[in-house]
């Protein structure tokens, strides 16, 4: 059993690394971990507001109509380069499964024809990729969020409630930072500023880029001088999306507000150590979701964000995240 701030239970033992704590489980992933580039297509499918979305899929080993299938929501600059991502797709393949990545957009190869970008709180995307999934085949859906993706998932579900279809069998939402406002003020502390950095060297010029292919977009051009997300936010993802401000957007955004409400079996997996959130987070949303029995929360007292490393030795590591969704989901495929 695991046991961590909220005192929630899990299926299987899981044992953090021992030598890693909440920030190097952390990055681990990304600076240690290697996982093969999964054998997948990508496809471009047209959206109802004359642009399109990309997706990275894998074929199922059966029959497309029968053999379950996941649905991947990445988090922030996130995409098929992801360490979870490609342990999600290697951990699909050894079952047999089917996989889709949804490349939100700005995040696949392609540059997206509208000024709009994606953001915590966008759930239409992932609606209608989810519904186009559903009339594709009846074989069971699992839905995977991470991080952001994790967000989206969760207000999405909320949002829906009982007109998900029905072919989503489960969901798990990993590192969500369910509190958006709260997240941005608490990454940037300490050594999260260098979380903060990562994230802006990429979003800064992707903005830029869409700015200069937008003449209506010019006046967000002060993005260039955010230096926190939070002013980030503030300058480019709040306006082009019609919120206020960055304050506005996290309000309306963050899935605190929304998952209480979902009505597919839905496990929430996020380490009490999570750099990304202040950990009494937690302790509120275990709180709003107690009443809701299709809610199974999992919030051990170590494993960072994104990490869930475990193992005997740094050699032989164990990447408990990836295994322990797939193992959620295979429950409710049955």
């Amino acid at each position: 059993m695991v046991t961590g701030r909220t005192g929630s239970r899990s299926a299987a033992a899981y044992r953090p690394a021992w030598w890693l704590g909440p920030h190097s489980a952390t990055v681990w992933g990304r600076l240690v971990r290697r996982e093969p580039e999964p054998a997948v297509q990508l496809e471009q499918w047209a959206t109802p507001d004359g642009d399109f979305v990309e997706l990275a899929r894998l074929a199922p080993a059966g029959d497309p109509a029968t053999t379950p299938r996941l649905l991947l929501l990445h988090g922030l600059e996130g995409g098929l380069h992801s360490h979870y991502a490609r342990g999600l797709f290697r951990e699909a393949a050894t079952r047999g499964w089917g996989m889709d990545l949804l490349l939100f957009r700005t995040c696949g190869p392609t540059p997206n024809r509208l000024p709009r970008s994606y953001h915590s709180g966008e759930t239409d995307d992932p609606w209608f990729v989810l519904q186009r999934l559903a009339a594709e085949s009846p074989a069971p859906l699992g839905v995977i969020g991470v991080s952001l993706g994790g967000n989206v998932l969760c207000k999405l579900l909320g949002e829906r409630g009982d007109t998900v279809p029905d072919v989503v069998r489960g969901a798990v939402a990993v590192s969500v930072p369910f509190d958006l406002a709260r997240a941005s003020r608490w990454i940037g502390r300490g050594f999260g500023a260098v979380y903060e950095k990562a994230f802006l060297r990429t979003l800064i010029p992707k903005a830029q880029h869409k700015i200069a292919r937008h003449a209506e977009l010019a006046p967000l051009g002060t993005v260039a001088e955010a230096r926190t997300l939070w002013a980030f936010d503030d300058h480019f993802t709040a306006p082009l999306h019609g919120f206020v401000d960055a304050a506005d957007y996290y309000a309306r955004a963050s899935s605190k507000a929304f998952v209480a409400d979902a009505r597919v079996p839905l496990l929430l997996l996020s380490a009490v150590d999570d750099p990304f959130l202040p950990p009494d987070v937690l302790d509120d949303v275990s709180t709003l979701v107690r009443g809701n029995a299709h809610i199974q929360r999992e919030f051990p007292a170590k494993g960072g964000h994104v990490g869930f490393v475990s193992g005997s030795t740094p050699w032989r590591p164990r990447y408990y995240g990836e295994w322990r969704a797939a193992e959620f989901l295979a429950e409710r495929f049955r």
